[in-house]
C-alpha cells in the first residue's frame, strides 16, 4: 500500500502538493483547537479562511515554484492589519524554502530563501508582537532567520543525497553495460576461435575431396574398384564437410538472426526488387545495369546485392529529401557497383554507414576487391566497389 501511494504521488506531483496544502490547513485547525480557548484567534472563521489562502502556494511549489513564491510573499501584506498570522503561513514558507533547495541549483535556491525570509524579518521588525509581551521583535527576527537556514540546509542535504543516488545509479548502469559488453565480446571472441578451428576442419575435408577426385579421374578406367572406393570416401567426406559447415554457420550466426537455413540467398536478380522497395519507402532510385552479367559465383552476386542494400538503406535513413542512383557494370574481369545519393551527406561527427561499412569491406576484401566510400564533392554520399571475377569452369556452366 505504501509503495503504491508513493508511486501514485510521483506520477501526480500536483495532487500530492494539494494534499500537502490540505494537511497544513488541518494542522492549523488541530493546533488551534488544542490551544486554550482564550488563545484562539478572533474571529476564528476568518483566521481559518486566511490559513487556507496562506497554504494555497504550496499547491504550485513544483509545477510553478516562482509564482508560488510570489503568492506566498503576497500573504505577508495583510500582516500589517491582521493581528495574528496563522501558523500555516510560516509552514508554507518552510515548505517553499525546502522545495527550492531540494529541487533547484544552489544559486536560485539561495535567492529564493533570501527572498522569502528577508521580508519575513522586515515584517517582524515593523509589526511588533501584540499580546505576547515576553517575545520581542529581535527574537522573532532571529527565529525567522534560523528557521530559514534550517529549511534551506535540509533541502540542500536532500538535493545532495538525491544527486549522489543518481550518480551511483548511473555508475551502476554504466558498469552493467560495460560488463555486458565484455561478456558479449568474450562470446564473440570464442565464436571466432571456434569458427577458425571449424574452418580448418572444413578446409581439410575439401582438400581431401579434391585430392581424391583427382585420383578418381586418373584411375577410373583402369581400376574401377579403386575409383569406386575413392568415390565412397568422397561421399562420406562431403557429408562430414556439410555437417561442419552447418556447425560453422551456427557459431557465426548471432541470436538475433533468423534460423531459416534453407532460404535462398538474394543475388543480382534481387537488386531491381530492392530498388522498387526503396522507392516505395520514399527514396527515388534509378537503376542502371551495363554489360552482361554472365556466370558469376553466388558469393560475388550476394556481395553485390548486399552492397547495394546497405548503401540504399543508409541513404534512406540519412540522406533526407534526396534521390539515389545505382549503377552495376559487368566487365570481362570485374564487376563494379556504385551507389550515390544527393542527400545532405554524413554528419561531421558520425559515420553514416557504421557497422555496415565494416561488413561491406569484409565481403569485398574476401574476393580481393576494393571499396571506396565517402562524401561527394557536390553533396551526398558515394559507395563504390570493384570486385574481380574469374570465369567459371565449363563444368559449372552445364
Amino acid at each position: 500500500m505504501g509503495n503504491a501511494l508513493r508511486q501514485w504521488l510521483r506520477r501526480n506531483p500536483a495532487a500530492g502538493d494539494a494534499l500537502l496544502a490540505v494537511g497544513l490547513v488541518l494542522a492549523e485547525v488541530v493546533f488551534t483547537l488544542l490551544a486554550p480557548r482564550e488563545l484562539w484567534p478572533r474571529p476564528l472563521p476568518a483566521t481559518l479562511g486566511w490559513s487556507v489562502v496562506c497554504a494555497a502556494p504550496v499547491v504550485l511549489r513544483r509545477v510553478a515554484p516562482w509564482p508560488a513564491l510570489l503568492a506566498a510573499l503576497a500573504t505577508l501584506l495583510p500582516s500589517f492589519v491582521i493581528e495574528v498570522a496563522p501558523n500555516t503561513q510560516s509552514l508554507t514558507f518552510v515548505v517553499l524554502t525546502y522545495t527550492m533547495a531540494a529541487y533547484r541549483p544552489v544559486r536560485p535556491a539561495l535567492v529564493a530563501a533570501v527572498g522569502l525570509w528577508l521580508p519575513v524579518a522586515v515584517v517582524n521588525a515593523l509589526v511588533p508582537p501584540e499580546g505576547v509581551p515576553q517575545v520581542s521583535s529581535a527574537f522573532l527576527i532571529a527565529n525567522s532567520i534560523l528557521v530559514g537556514i534550517v529549511s534551506f540546509s535540509v533541502g540542500r542535504t536532500v538535493h545532495a543525497r538525491r544527486s549522489s543516488t543518481e550518480a551511483l545509479r548511473e555508475r551502476a548502469r554504466v558498469a552493467e553495460a560495460n560488463q555486458r559488453a565484455l561478456a558479449e565480446q568474450a562470446v564473440a571472441d570464442e565464436r571466432r576461435r571456434i569458427a577458425r578451428e571449424l574452418h580448418d576442419v572444413v578446409a581439410h575435408h575439401v582438400s581431401v575431396m579434391g585430392v581424391l577426385a583427382t585420383g578418381v579421374r586418373r584411375v577410373l578406367r583402369r581400376d574401377p574398384d579403386s575409383a569406386d572406393e575413392a568415390m565412397a570416401t568422397i561421399e562420406e567426406t562431403s557429408r562430414a564437410t556439410l555437417r561442419e559447415l552447418r556447425r560453422l554457420l551456427d557459431v557465426l550466426r548471432t541470436e538475433a538472426e533468423p534460423a531459416a537455413e534453407l532460404a535462398p540467398q538474394p543475388g543480382l536478380a534481387g537488386i531491381a526488387t530492392l530498388a522498387d522497395q526503396v522507392r516505395e519507402a520514399g527514396l527515388p532510385v534509378t537503376l542502371t545495369v551495363a554489360g552482361t552479367p554472365g556466370q558469376l559465383e553466388e558469393g560475388v552476386a550476394l556481395t553485390v546485392y548486399r552492397i547495394v542494400q546497405e548503401a540504399l538503406t543508409n541513404a534512406l535513413k540519412h540522406a533526407g529529401s534526396a534521390t539515389a542512383q545505382v549503377r552495376v557494370g559487368f566487365g570481362g574481369d570485374a564487376v563494379e557497383v556504385e551507389v550515390t545519393d544527393t542527400g545532405r551527406g554524413p554528419s561531421p561527427d558520425t559515420d553514416r554507414i557504421g557497422h555496415g561499412l565494416v561488413g561491406m569491406r569484409e565481403r569485398v576484401g574476401l574476393y580481393g576487391g576494393v571499396l571506396r566510400t565517402g562524401a561527394r564533392s557536390g553533396g551526398g554520399y558515394r559507395v563504390y566497389a570493384r570486385i574481380p571475377v574469374e570465369p567459371l569452369p565449363e563444368t559449372s556452366r552445364r
